[in-house]
């Protein structure tokens, strides 16, 4: 039975065409663009998105820190999955741990020279791929509108992660 041919006693709240269609291309968006950002990160710079997310946190935060319970959720990972991330960066020599200054019970992670100079290497890379396949070919007035669309649906998906985003990112209030 489709969708379009349920009763219309059912107490579901069903999809209209527009909003399936709308569905569909955001879970196909969603789907396809880390892969093909990941892939050319891989390709360019021998990074994955996460590792280099992780990174340009860090060369975002205060003195290049940050806990590791708040890097786990800016850049949207577990913490077991972040620790391990953060062991290939160290690997590298891109990254290191030590206590936190305030709260010797917590770990922060810190960007090391070595991994400024990554960041600022890749950046480049990276801000270019962005640049062609979302910002682009959207008019200012699409950016915008995609801009607020995303940080309400992220306020709905993780309240905090929102919360973090819109403290901590440069140019925010």
């Amino acid at each position: 039975m489709t969708v379009s041919s349920r009763a219309a006693s059912d107490d579901v709240p069903w999809l209209t065409a527009e909003e399936l269609h709308d569905w569909f291309s955001l879970s196909a968006l969603a789907e396809r663009l880390p892969a093909v950002l990941d892939a050319q990160l891989q390709r360019e710079a021998g990074l994955s998105m996460f590792e280099y997310v992780v990174l340009a946190h860090l060369s975002e935060s205060p003195d290049r820190a940050r806990r590791m319970s708040q890097l786990a959720m800016l850049a949207n990972g577990s913490l077991s999955r972040l620790s391990h991330g953060v062991a290939r960066l160290e690997a590298r020599g891109w990254v290191e741990r030590r206590p936190c200054a305030d709260d010797g019970r917590a770990t922060e992670a810190v960007l090391t020279e070595a991994g400024w100079e990554k960041v600022v290497a890749t950046a480049p890379v990276h801000v270019r791929e962005v640049r062609r396949l979302v910002l682009d070919p959207l008019t200012a007035q699409q950016r915008a509108a995609l801009g607020v669309a995303a940080r309400a649906v992220l306020t709905a998906t993780d309240p905090a992660a929102a919360s973090w985003l819109a403290e901590g990112l440069p140019g925010r209030a």
